[in-house]
């Protein structure tokens, strides 16, 4: 059973980082690379309320949130706001353009709010900070 156990712990750790790393690459891009500027521009363009404002607050919450995933701490909390996150780019931009990402479509969306969604119903696992400070 305890192999069992350090395979889900596993799992949980590689779902953690690759899915905490896409977060993170997002939020750098929209800060550093596009800048938030343009990334609310093109908010302004999906007909996203307070485009600017918006723009800082999905940055803010793909990058230090990826962090916190990919860190294991505060891990419900990371992925719930990065679900949340998801849940507003599905209804604004991807929703009426079919399934794949190459038409802008839902499928990645989906895949990474339900994926963040997941980890934070099941935990970080053994391997995370939240483990070692008791949660």
């Amino acid at each position: 059973m305890r192999g069992m156990e350090t395979l889900n712990d596993a799992a949980i750790l590689l779902a953690r980082i690759g899915l905490g790393a896409v977060f993170v690459a997002h939020g750098w891009q929209k800060f550093f690379t596009l800048g938030l500027g343009r990334v609310g521009e093109q908010f302004a363009g999906y007909g996203i309320p307070q485009p600017e404002v918006t723009a800082a607050v999905v940055a803010g919450v793909e990058l230090i949130a990826g962090i916190a995933l990919i860190a294991g701490i505060l891990t419900p909390l990371a992925g719930i706001l990065l679900a949340v996150d998801m849940a507003g780019a599905l209804y604004f931009v991807h929703a009426t353009n079919g399934p794949f990402v190459t038409q802008n479509g839902w499928e990645l969306v989906v895949a990474l709010g339900v994926g963040v969604l997941l980890i934070a119903a099941v935990g970080a696992g053994r391997f995370s900070i939240d483990r070692v400070l008791g949660g």
